[in-house]
Protein backbone atom coordinates (compact mmCIF):
# COMPACT_ATOMS: atom_id res chain seq x y z
CA UNK A 1 0.00 0.00 0.00
CA UNK A 2 1.61 3.17 -0.73
CA UNK A 3 0.71 6.36 1.40
CA UNK A 4 1.02 9.97 1.09
CA UNK A 5 -1.15 12.27 3.06
CA UNK A 6 -4.04 10.27 3.85
CA UNK A 7 -4.91 10.06 7.63
CA UNK A 8 -8.59 10.87 6.76
CA UNK A 9 -8.54 7.22 5.26
CA UNK A 10 -5.31 5.14 6.27
CA UNK A 11 -6.76 3.70 9.41
CA UNK A 12 -10.24 2.37 7.71
CA UNK A 13 -8.31 1.19 4.68
CA UNK A 14 -5.85 -1.07 7.10
CA UNK A 15 -8.61 -2.27 8.94
CA UNK A 16 -10.08 -3.62 5.66
CA UNK A 17 -7.17 -5.47 4.65
CA UNK A 18 -6.49 -7.08 7.97
CA UNK A 19 -9.65 -8.44 7.77
CA UNK A 20 -9.61 -10.13 5.62
CA UNK A 21 -9.90 -14.24 6.09
CA UNK A 22 -7.00 -15.93 3.84
CA UNK A 23 -5.56 -19.22 4.35
CA UNK A 24 -1.85 -19.30 5.46
CA UNK A 25 0.20 -15.79 6.50
CA UNK A 26 0.02 -12.77 5.48
CA UNK A 27 1.56 -9.25 6.17
CA UNK A 28 0.82 -6.04 5.14
CA UNK A 29 3.43 -3.31 3.97
CA UNK A 30 2.91 0.34 3.73
CA UNK A 31 5.17 2.55 1.93
CA UNK A 32 5.12 5.42 3.32
CA UNK A 33 6.04 9.34 1.31
CA UNK A 34 6.40 12.15 3.06
CA UNK A 35 3.35 13.26 4.70
CA UNK A 36 2.65 16.49 5.55
CA UNK A 37 -0.94 15.99 7.58
CA UNK A 38 0.36 13.47 10.25
CA UNK A 39 -0.30 10.46 7.96
CA UNK A 40 3.46 9.04 8.88
CA UNK A 41 2.29 9.56 12.58
CA UNK A 42 -0.27 7.58 12.55
CA UNK A 43 0.79 4.43 9.75
CA UNK A 44 3.51 3.94 12.66
CA UNK A 45 1.16 4.35 15.56
CA UNK A 46 -1.18 1.77 13.97
CA UNK A 47 2.34 -0.70 12.92
CA UNK A 48 3.52 -0.69 16.25
CA UNK A 49 0.12 -2.71 17.78
CA UNK A 50 -0.06 -5.04 14.57
CA UNK A 51 2.68 -7.53 13.88
CA UNK A 52 1.65 -8.36 10.17
CA UNK A 53 1.93 -4.34 9.32
CA UNK A 54 5.67 -3.58 8.01
CA UNK A 55 6.68 -0.06 6.84
CA UNK A 56 9.08 1.06 4.27
CA UNK A 57 9.97 4.31 3.61
CA UNK A 58 9.71 5.70 0.14
CA UNK A 59 11.40 9.44 0.00
CA UNK A 60 10.64 9.94 -3.73
CA UNK A 61 6.77 9.73 -3.10
CA UNK A 62 6.28 8.05 -6.49
CA UNK A 63 3.63 5.52 -6.56
CA UNK A 64 5.30 2.84 -8.44
CA UNK A 65 8.84 3.45 -6.93
CA UNK A 66 6.79 2.70 -4.00
CA UNK A 67 5.14 -0.22 -4.77
CA UNK A 68 8.45 -1.83 -5.48
CA UNK A 69 9.99 -0.92 -2.37
CA UNK A 70 6.71 -2.69 -1.04
CA UNK A 71 7.31 -5.83 -3.25
CA UNK A 72 10.50 -6.17 -2.29
CA UNK A 73 10.13 -6.31 1.13
CA UNK A 74 7.43 -9.11 0.91
CA UNK A 75 7.95 -12.59 2.03
CA UNK A 76 5.06 -14.67 -0.17
CA UNK A 77 4.35 -15.58 -2.98
CA UNK A 78 0.84 -13.43 -4.05
CA UNK A 79 0.67 -9.55 -4.15
CA UNK A 80 -1.73 -8.24 -3.04
CA UNK A 81 -2.01 -4.53 -4.23
CA UNK A 82 -4.23 -2.01 -2.07
CA UNK A 83 -4.93 1.54 -1.75
CA UNK A 84 -4.92 4.09 1.10
CA UNK A 85 -8.11 5.46 -0.13
CA UNK A 86 -9.64 2.61 -0.96
CA UNK A 87 -11.64 -0.36 1.34
CA UNK A 88 -11.55 -3.84 0.61
CA UNK A 89 -14.94 -5.72 0.59
CA UNK A 90 -15.25 -8.76 3.01
CA UNK A 91 -13.80 -11.73 1.41
CA UNK A 92 -12.07 -9.81 -1.38
CA UNK A 93 -8.81 -11.79 -0.83
CA UNK A 94 -9.90 -14.79 -0.57
CA UNK A 95 -12.27 -14.79 -4.21
CA UNK A 96 -9.64 -13.61 -5.94
CA UNK A 97 -6.91 -15.56 -4.89
CA UNK A 98 -9.57 -18.77 -6.03
CA UNK A 99 -10.48 -16.75 -9.30
CA UNK A 100 -6.24 -16.35 -9.78
CA UNK A 101 -6.47 -20.56 -9.22
CA UNK A 102 -9.03 -21.49 -11.00
CA UNK A 103 -8.53 -19.61 -14.40
CA UNK A 104 -4.47 -19.70 -14.09
CA UNK A 105 -4.20 -16.04 -14.31
CA UNK A 106 -0.92 -14.07 -13.79
CA UNK A 107 -3.52 -10.73 -12.24
CA UNK A 108 -6.60 -10.83 -11.69
CA UNK A 109 -9.18 -7.00 -10.45
CA UNK A 110 -12.45 -6.59 -9.70
CA UNK A 111 -14.81 -3.53 -9.80
CA UNK A 112 -13.66 -0.15 -8.33
CA UNK A 113 -17.39 1.36 -6.66
CA UNK A 114 -16.20 5.07 -6.23
CA UNK A 115 -18.29 6.41 -3.31
CA UNK A 116 -18.85 10.11 -1.65
CA UNK A 117 -19.40 11.48 1.78
CA UNK A 118 -20.19 15.03 0.38
CA UNK A 119 -22.00 16.10 -2.54
CA UNK A 120 -18.70 16.90 -5.05
CA UNK A 121 -17.45 13.38 -3.75
CA UNK A 122 -20.62 11.83 -4.71
CA UNK A 123 -20.25 13.35 -8.07
CA UNK A 124 -17.11 12.48 -9.07
CA UNK A 125 -18.14 8.81 -7.56
CA UNK A 126 -20.91 9.07 -10.28
CA UNK A 127 -18.44 9.83 -13.10
CA UNK A 128 -16.10 6.92 -11.85
CA UNK A 129 -19.15 4.37 -12.12
CA UNK A 130 -20.72 5.41 -15.34
CA UNK A 131 -19.14 5.03 -19.02
CA UNK A 132 -19.63 8.21 -19.93
CA UNK A 133 -17.47 9.17 -16.85
CA UNK A 134 -14.40 7.31 -17.66
CA UNK A 135 -15.02 5.47 -21.00
CA UNK A 136 -16.37 2.51 -19.24
CA UNK A 137 -13.43 0.10 -18.61
CA UNK A 138 -14.23 -2.77 -17.44
CA UNK A 139 -13.40 -2.25 -13.69
CA UNK A 140 -15.42 1.47 -13.76
CA UNK A 141 -19.10 -1.47 -13.62
CA UNK A 142 -18.12 -4.33 -16.24
CA UNK A 143 -20.72 -7.39 -15.07
CA UNK A 144 -18.97 -10.02 -17.15
CA UNK A 145 -15.94 -12.35 -16.60
CA UNK A 146 -13.27 -12.45 -18.67
CA UNK A 147 -10.05 -11.59 -19.95
CA UNK A 148 -9.17 -7.59 -19.67
CA UNK A 149 -6.81 -5.20 -20.78
CA UNK A 150 -5.86 -4.16 -17.46
CA UNK A 151 -6.63 -4.74 -13.55
CA UNK A 152 -7.79 -2.42 -10.93
CA UNK A 153 -5.26 -2.45 -7.88
CA UNK A 154 -4.67 -6.30 -8.68
CA UNK A 155 -4.02 -9.77 -7.17
CA UNK A 156 -0.46 -10.78 -8.91
CA UNK A 157 1.95 -14.19 -9.00
CA UNK A 158 5.40 -12.86 -7.44
CA UNK A 159 7.26 -15.23 -10.27
CA UNK A 160 5.30 -13.53 -13.01
CA UNK A 161 6.43 -10.00 -11.52
CA UNK A 162 9.58 -11.46 -10.98
CA UNK A 163 9.63 -12.35 -14.59
CA UNK A 164 8.37 -9.58 -16.48
CA UNK A 165 9.89 -7.25 -14.11
CA UNK A 166 8.38 -5.10 -11.23
CA UNK A 167 6.53 -1.48 -12.03
CA UNK A 168 8.68 0.57 -14.42
CA UNK A 169 9.51 3.47 -12.34
CA UNK A 170 9.67 6.22 -15.40
CA UNK A 171 5.66 5.81 -15.48
CA UNK A 172 4.14 7.92 -12.99
CA UNK A 173 0.56 7.65 -13.85
CA UNK A 174 -0.66 4.36 -15.63
CA UNK A 175 2.47 2.16 -14.14
CA UNK A 176 -0.46 -0.48 -13.26
CA UNK A 177 -1.18 -0.46 -17.50
CA UNK A 178 2.10 -0.85 -18.12
CA UNK A 179 2.92 -3.50 -16.44
CA UNK A 180 -0.57 -5.34 -17.48
CA UNK A 181 0.45 -4.77 -20.93
CA UNK A 182 3.58 -6.62 -20.25
CA UNK A 183 2.12 -9.46 -18.52
CA UNK A 184 0.22 -10.17 -21.83
CA UNK A 185 2.75 -9.57 -23.88
CA UNK A 186 4.90 -12.48 -22.20
CA UNK A 187 1.73 -15.00 -23.04
CA UNK A 188 -0.08 -14.50 -19.50
CA UNK A 189 -3.42 -13.84 -18.71
CA UNK A 190 -4.95 -10.92 -16.98
CA UNK A 191 -8.48 -11.26 -15.53
CA UNK A 192 -11.38 -9.26 -14.49
CA UNK A 193 -13.97 -10.41 -11.80
CA UNK A 194 -17.11 -8.63 -10.97
CA UNK A 195 -17.54 -10.51 -8.06
CA UNK A 196 -14.36 -8.68 -6.43
CA UNK A 197 -15.18 -5.28 -5.28
CA UNK A 198 -13.32 -2.16 -3.91
CA UNK A 199 -15.07 0.94 -2.44
CA UNK A 200 -12.55 3.64 -3.82
CA UNK A 201 -12.70 7.77 -2.42
CA UNK A 202 -12.44 10.21 -4.93
CA UNK A 203 -10.46 13.86 -4.50
CA UNK A 204 -12.68 15.82 -2.09
CA UNK A 205 -12.72 19.04 -4.34
CA UNK A 206 -12.39 20.57 -7.80
CA UNK A 207 -8.53 21.94 -7.64
CA UNK A 208 -7.63 18.24 -6.62
CA UNK A 209 -9.48 16.82 -9.22
CA UNK A 210 -8.35 19.16 -11.67
CA UNK A 211 -4.98 18.51 -10.81
CA UNK A 212 -5.18 14.76 -11.01
CA UNK A 213 -7.12 14.33 -14.45
CA UNK A 214 -4.56 16.33 -15.80
CA UNK A 215 -1.43 14.61 -14.77
CA UNK A 216 -3.38 11.30 -15.49
CA UNK A 217 -4.39 12.77 -18.73
CA UNK A 218 -0.52 13.70 -19.90
CA UNK A 219 1.18 10.61 -18.56
CA UNK A 220 -1.64 8.31 -21.10
CA UNK A 221 -0.23 10.54 -23.70
CA UNK A 222 3.55 9.60 -23.02
CA UNK A 223 2.31 5.76 -23.12
CA UNK A 224 0.49 6.63 -26.77
CA UNK A 225 4.39 7.85 -27.69
CA UNK A 226 5.56 4.74 -25.97
CA UNK A 227 3.04 2.22 -26.46
CA UNK A 228 1.05 3.45 -29.73
CA UNK A 229 -1.51 1.29 -31.12
CA UNK A 230 -1.64 -0.88 -27.54
CA UNK A 231 -3.40 1.54 -25.75
CA UNK A 232 -7.33 1.53 -26.23
CA UNK A 233 -9.16 3.64 -28.75
CA UNK A 234 -11.72 4.69 -26.00
CA UNK A 235 -8.56 7.37 -24.39
CA UNK A 236 -8.74 9.12 -27.44
CA UNK A 237 -12.56 10.30 -26.48
CA UNK A 238 -11.11 13.34 -24.16
CA UNK A 239 -8.79 14.41 -26.33
CA UNK A 240 -10.94 14.64 -29.05
CA UNK A 241 -13.68 16.14 -27.34
CA UNK A 242 -11.05 19.13 -26.29
CA UNK A 243 -9.85 19.34 -29.96
CA UNK A 244 -13.97 19.68 -30.89
CA UNK A 245 -14.32 22.26 -28.39
CA UNK A 246 -11.42 24.31 -29.52
CA UNK A 247 -12.94 24.50 -33.56
CA UNK A 248 -15.91 25.36 -32.85
CA UNK A 249 -14.53 28.29 -30.49
CA UNK A 250 -11.76 29.60 -33.80
CA UNK A 251 -15.25 29.09 -36.02
CA UNK A 252 -17.64 31.48 -33.70
CA UNK A 253 -14.84 33.43 -33.73
CA UNK A 254 -14.47 34.01 -37.62
CA UNK A 255 -18.30 33.80 -37.91
CA UNK A 256 -18.65 36.73 -35.19
CA UNK A 257 -15.57 38.65 -36.76
CA UNK A 258 -17.22 38.27 -40.37
CA UNK A 259 -14.07 36.81 -41.60
CA UNK A 260 -16.52 33.29 -42.44
CA UNK A 261 -19.76 34.33 -43.87
CA UNK A 262 -22.38 33.43 -46.59
CA UNK A 263 -22.68 29.43 -47.43
CA UNK A 264 -19.59 29.15 -46.19
CA UNK A 265 -20.46 30.24 -42.50
CA UNK A 266 -23.41 28.01 -42.45
CA UNK A 267 -21.44 25.23 -43.38
CA UNK A 268 -18.98 25.57 -41.14
CA UNK A 269 -21.52 25.37 -38.29
CA UNK A 270 -21.38 21.79 -38.70
CA UNK A 271 -18.11 22.35 -36.28
CA UNK A 272 -21.02 23.06 -33.23
CA UNK A 273 -22.64 19.48 -33.35
CA UNK A 274 -20.30 17.59 -31.93
CA UNK A 275 -20.50 19.74 -28.79
CA UNK A 276 -23.70 20.24 -28.64
CA UNK A 277 -24.48 16.69 -28.51
CA UNK A 278 -21.69 16.27 -26.05
CA UNK A 279 -23.69 19.66 -23.77
CA UNK A 280 -26.99 17.47 -24.04
CA UNK A 281 -25.09 14.35 -22.89
CA UNK A 282 -23.97 15.96 -20.08
CA UNK A 283 -27.36 17.36 -19.14
CA UNK A 284 -29.14 14.38 -19.39
CA UNK A 285 -26.71 12.62 -16.76
CA UNK A 286 -26.85 15.42 -14.74
CA UNK A 287 -30.69 16.03 -14.98
CA UNK A 288 -31.62 11.55 -14.58
CA UNK A 289 -31.34 9.51 -11.54
CA UNK A 290 -27.17 8.77 -12.70
CA UNK A 291 -26.92 12.82 -11.45
CA UNK A 292 -28.18 11.93 -8.13
CA UNK A 293 -30.84 12.80 -5.77
CA UNK A 294 -30.85 16.44 -4.95
CA UNK A 295 -30.53 19.77 -6.99
CA UNK A 296 -26.39 20.28 -5.28
CA UNK A 297 -25.63 16.76 -6.62
CA UNK A 298 -27.15 17.41 -9.84
CA UNK A 299 -25.19 20.45 -10.38
CA UNK A 300 -21.68 19.05 -9.03
CA UNK A 301 -22.41 16.06 -11.76
CA UNK A 302 -22.77 18.65 -14.86
CA UNK A 303 -19.79 20.30 -13.23
CA UNK A 304 -17.55 17.01 -12.72
CA UNK A 305 -17.96 15.39 -16.21
CA UNK A 306 -16.88 18.25 -17.89
CA UNK A 307 -14.01 18.73 -15.69
CA UNK A 308 -13.02 15.28 -15.69
CA UNK A 309 -13.20 15.39 -19.49
CA UNK A 310 -11.41 18.18 -20.31
CA UNK A 311 -8.43 18.42 -18.05
CA UNK A 312 -7.73 14.35 -19.06
CA UNK A 313 -8.06 15.42 -22.96
CA UNK A 314 -5.53 19.01 -22.89
CA UNK A 315 -3.17 16.85 -20.55
CA UNK A 316 -3.43 13.91 -22.89
CA UNK A 317 -2.74 16.73 -25.75
CA UNK A 318 0.60 17.72 -24.05
CA UNK A 319 1.61 14.41 -22.78
CA UNK A 320 1.58 13.36 -26.77
CA UNK A 321 3.07 16.66 -28.10
CA UNK A 322 5.95 16.68 -25.47
CA UNK A 323 5.71 13.83 -22.95
CA UNK A 324 5.02 13.60 -19.20
CA UNK A 325 8.81 14.05 -18.42
CA UNK A 326 8.35 15.19 -14.24
CA UNK A 327 4.83 15.75 -14.19
CA UNK A 328 3.26 14.50 -10.77
CA UNK A 329 0.15 13.79 -9.40
CA UNK A 330 -0.02 16.89 -6.73
CA UNK A 331 -3.94 15.89 -6.02
CA UNK A 332 -2.73 14.36 -2.75
CA UNK A 333 -0.56 17.42 -1.43
CA UNK A 334 -3.79 19.64 -0.65
CA UNK A 335 -5.17 22.54 -1.75
CA UNK A 336 -3.33 25.64 -1.14
CA UNK A 337 -3.76 27.15 2.03
CA UNK A 338 -6.35 24.31 2.46
CA UNK A 339 -5.37 21.72 5.58
CA UNK A 340 -6.57 18.24 4.78
CA UNK A 341 -8.94 16.52 6.60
Amino acid sequence: MPVLNERAYLRRAVETVLAQDVDGPSELILALAPSTDGTTELAREIAADEPRIALVDNPDADIPIGLNLAIAAGRYPTIVRVDAHSELESGYTQRALATLERVGAANVGGVMRADGRTPFQRAVARAYNSPVGLGGGAYHGGTQEGEAESAYLGVMRRAVLDEVGLFDESIRRGEDWELNLRIRRAGYTVWFDPTLSVTYWPRESWTRLVRQFAATGRWRGELVRRFGRGNSLRFFAPPLLVLAIAFAIVVGVLQATGVVTGWWAVAASVVYLPVVVYGILILVMALGPAGGRGWRDKLWTAAVLPTMHLSWGWGFLIGVLRGAHDTVDTSRLGDRNTPLP
